[in-house]
């Protein structure tokens, strides 16, 4: 399984529930092997914490209670 993909499952599984309810909007960085998790106001400041407490391992950062990290562009009519 992926980076990602690992991230993705330990958000659904432990963690969606409990950050959606208090943390929606912010930026959540996790890295799947420890299951550790790192919040930030921006992607840069929780990709950032992540890599300062794990610095030889990977994260994905998720944005809480979104589909994506970023939206871009706009919708069209």
């Amino acid at each position: 399984m992926s980076i990602s993909e690992e991230a993705k499952v330990v958000y659904e599984l432990e963690l969606r529930d409990r950050l959606e309810a208090t943390h929606r909007d912010k930026f959540v960085a996790i890295e799947p092997t420890s299951k550790a998790f790192f919040l930030g106001d921006t992607f840069v400041a929780a990709a950032l914490s992540a890599k300062e407490a794990f610095p030889g391992r990977k994260s994905f950062v998720l944005r809480i209670g979104h589909d994506a990290a970023f939206h871009i562009g706009g919708a069209t009519s």
